[in-house]
């Protein structure tokens, strides 16, 4: 089967989007884009191509939905005559013990890299003991592991940093209370270790996991008679079988320049945002892009081609670095702070984005008294007038408006976007997929899909000009 992949390549997260020979979008893959940018790109578009399988073993499952009497995925509407409908379809519980099986080989290596660390401590003049705190800290992490992936668990974030390194420093806490390190000292364990792990293109693949994890799908649906489970596997090694080419690869993003791709196959956010922004919503006038390192409103036509734009200038501010530096600055993880700040009935003023004075500012208005939850609405909105600023100048909003980026996902940041627009621009639609983060990826991936009809014409007409 041929295929087209995108990458987006931002500065906090990475992602890629891969689409199949009807230009359906196949797979998904996402990772914390580090300080790694090759290592970042390989397990993006291997997470896309992952999810690529999962969706060819949903897809061949629906074709046979009424042979099995077990748990098999069928179109929307329809339901097996003797399955309750609220029994979970096999890919997605095959899917849940597949990540499962990624995050105990994740796991694994930071505890050899964290024991390391601990170990090199325990040998200096004094030390002992913080070994056996650092690996009990992870039997307990090991055996907790199977909740966090339990149907309906809520993990909080997609990252393995960010699941790991809120189960770690629960426990370390504990730990301290425990034993006679303080928990400064367990927390840069972590710290250290985890730069190690995600700086390392460990073999999460399809094909070294999916064995274990339909061994453990099958076992969690203990229901299923034989023919049914030899069923399952057989499409699972159908959907193995089927050879994914890509044909062409085309690249964008804020580090787009150190993408592994010729020049011609790398194209702007900007066009690549507008035309997937299209794509997901054909009414698109107006994008607005809130990602990690800038901010990009942009006007398009009714074909999605870019007509305008305008993008914040020299620094970060009011982008996702800046709210991940809120996060750390508050002890907090980052899906955490929309939440926190919808619950704010008195949102502060805040009269800078400015991430080089954040600290200061958040800790002065604590200082004083005043609630996160309220500062955090009140930092949601200034990122929010900010960004408004450079709408107005690209051209205003036209209905349709869509919302991409990272920050699309942050509650708090919609909220404040929808109420502004309303009172300066009216009723508008506001279009905000939940695939928003993917919307750069998906536009390089369909670039991808025209630079290969633009090769075959070239091909079939003799070739390029010399």
């Amino acid at each position: 089967m041929k295929c087209w992949v995108g990458i987006d390549l931002g500065s906090t997260t990475t992602k890629a989007v891969v689409l199949d020979e009807s230009g359906g979008v196949l797979g998904r893959g996402i990772t914390n884009s580090r300080n790694n940018y090759d290592a970042a790109c390989a397990i993006a578009r291997s997470e896309a191509f992952i999810d690529a399988r999962f969706t060819l073993v949903r897809r061949g499952l629906e074709e046979g939905n009424g042979a099995p009497s077990g748990p098999v995925d069928l179109p929307k509407g329809l339901v097996a005559i003797g399955r309750p409908p609220s029994r979970e379809p096999f890919t997605s519980r095959l899917e849940r013990a597949f990540r499962l099986e990624q995050h105990l080989t994740q796991l694994g290596q930071l505890r050899e890299e964290s024991l390391a660390e601990a170990e090199q401590w325990d040998t200096r003049p004094g030390g002992g003991g913080l070994t056996a705190a650092v690996s009990g800290i992870f039997d307990r992490m090991e055996e907790q592991a199977r909740s966090l992936f339990a149907r309906g668990a809520r993990k909080g974030s997609d990252f393995f940093r960010d699941i790991s390194g809120s189960q770690y420093m629960k426990l370390s806490e504990e730990a301290a209370r425990e034993t006679s390190f303080p928990f400064e000292t367990l927390a840069g364990i972590f710290d250290k270790s985890i730069l190690k792990v995600e700086n390392r293109v460990l073999d999460l693949s399809f094909d070294s996991h999916i064995g274990p994890a339909v061994a453990r799908a099958l076992e969690e649906e203990g229901g299923s008679d034989g023919g049914d489970r030899k069923l399952m596997r057989g499409k699972v090694d159908a959907a193995a079988a089927i050879p994914l080419d890509a044909a062409s690869s085309v690249g964008t993003g804020y580090g787009r320049a150190r993408l592994p791709f010729p020049k011609e196959r790398i194209r702007s956010e900007i066009l690549c945002h507008g035309l997937g922004a299209h794509t997901l919503f054909p009414g698109t006038a107006t994008v607005l892009d809130i990602g990690g390192q800038d901010t990009k409103a942009i006007q398009v036509d009714e074909h999605g081609i870019v007509t305008s734009f305008q993008m914040n200038d020299r620094c970060a501010a009011g982008c996702g670095r800046y709210l991940g530096y809120i996060a750390d600055e508050m002890n907090l993880g980052l899906h955490e702070l929309g939440p926190l700040a919808g619950t704010s009935n008195a949102p502060v003023k805040i009269s800078s984005t400015c991430t080089v004075f954040a600290g200061a500012e958040i800790r002065d208005r604590l200082s004083v008294g005043q609630k996160r939850e309220d500062i955090l609405a009140g930092l949601h909105r200034a990122i929010i007038l900010r960004a408004m600023s450079l709408l107005a100048r690209s051209g205003g909003i036209r209905d349709q408006f869509t919302f991409t980026g990272g920050v699309a996902k942050n509650n708090a940041a919609v909220a404040a976007l929808d109420l502004l627009v309303r009172e300066n621009y009216g009723e508008l639609t506001l279009n905000i997929s939940s695939d928003s983060i993917y919307t750069g990826a998906l536009g390089a991936a369909l670039f991808a899909t025209r630079s290969a009809d633009d090769d075959a014409a070239e091909n079939a007409g003799g070739g390029r000009a010399a």
